[in-house]
Parts: structure tokens; sequence; C-alpha cells
């Protein structure tokens, strides 16, 4: 069978239009209404052998609000955006605009002086393949960004698919195998 990895986005932190680069800001109150409205879908994941979540307030208060009591792993951290920090990607764009347009084109650039997109993807990548391998199920809950990196390895698609993945608060995908070899994993709807 292999190993069972479900990955949770961390619930939202801010609007959409308000996300900035690394945030480490704690849920907001939407965001904990909307843990509350998914706990009954969520919490079933708990059961999981192994439980984890990204370092950020975020990500650990989605967790615990979930009953996972996850251990944070410092793999799962959100992209190092250097000076981008806490910045919104408007405020970037006005200021250093040939910059964003570098970092957008090409996943092996930093121009922020953090992380590049590459390298990004290699370490939460490395996380996934340093799971144990025996049979069994994870849960992890992470930053969106994080979430969307380890789609990107597990299916080995191009970097630049980064861009190309959307994904929500508090929603979930599972990658079943082994490492080096994961499959995306899609559940039927119930009844099906």
């Amino acid at each position: 069978m292999g190993l069972r990895v479900t990955l949770v986005a961390a619930a939202r932190s801010s609007s959409l239009l308000a996300e900035r680069f690394d945030d480490d800001r704690p849920l907001d109150e939407a965001g904990w209404y909307e843990v509350r409205l998914a706990a009954h879908t969520l919490v079933p994941l708990g059961a999981a052998e192994l439980r984890y979540c990204s370092p950020t307030p975020r990500s650990r208060a989605t967790g615990t609000a979930l009953g996972y009591a996850p251990l944070a792993q410092p793999a799962l951290r959100d992209c190092d955006m250097g000076r981008w920090r806490g910045l919104t990607l408007a405020e970037v764009a006005a200021h250093e605009p040939a910059a964003v347009d570098a970092w957008l084109a090409d996943p092996r650039t930093a121009p922020h002086g953090g992380e590049s997109l590459l390298a990004f993807i290699s370490r939460v990548g490395g996380w996934l393949d340093t799971r144990p391998a025996d049979d069994g199920a994870i849960v992890a809950v992470a930053e969106p960004a994080v979430v969307r990196a380890a789609l990107v390895y597990a299916l080995k698609a191009p970097p630049t698919t980064f861009w190309n993945v959307d994904v929500r608060p508090l929603s979930t995908v599972t990658l079943t195998g082994r490492p080096g070899l994961w499959h995306l994993h899609l559940q039927a709807a119930v009844g099906q």
C-alpha cells in the first residue's frame, strides 16, 4: 500500500487581497470560523499515525483546533522571501517590477535575497521523501504554498507549474506511495 500523506492547507490569517509574503500572522476571525465549519470533515484525519504542521502560527493553530496536536516541521515552513517578507505582491511590484517579473519567470532566481522557487520545492520534496517508508498515514497542516510545492514535487511537474495550482484554505490533498514515487489520490464523493 505504501505511505498516505494528507496535506491540509492552513486556515486563513487575512483576506486574499491582504496576503503577505512569508506571513506569520495568526488566524483571523474568518479563519477561526472556517475551521469550525470544516471541522466535521477534517477532524477524522487526526487519526493518522503521524501529525505535523508548518511552524507558522496559523498552521499550528489550525492543527491544534482540529485536535491533531501536530509536531512543527521546519522543512514545512513557507518559502523564505528575504526582503519581501511581510509585503504584499502589489507593494513589491510597485517598487521592484523587474524583480517580480524575473521571480515569476525563472524558478531558479531569488531577487528578494531569500529562497528560489526551485529550492523551496526541493526542500518540501525532501521532507516528503524522508517520511518513514512504512505503510501508514500522515496528516500535515501547512501553508498553501507548501501544499503547492509538495504537489509540484510529487508529480514531477515543471517548477513553473507552481503558479497554476490554487490551494484554498482548509482544502486537502492526499499523496500516496513512497519516497521518490508519489501519486495524487483523489477521494471519491461519499456514496459513489
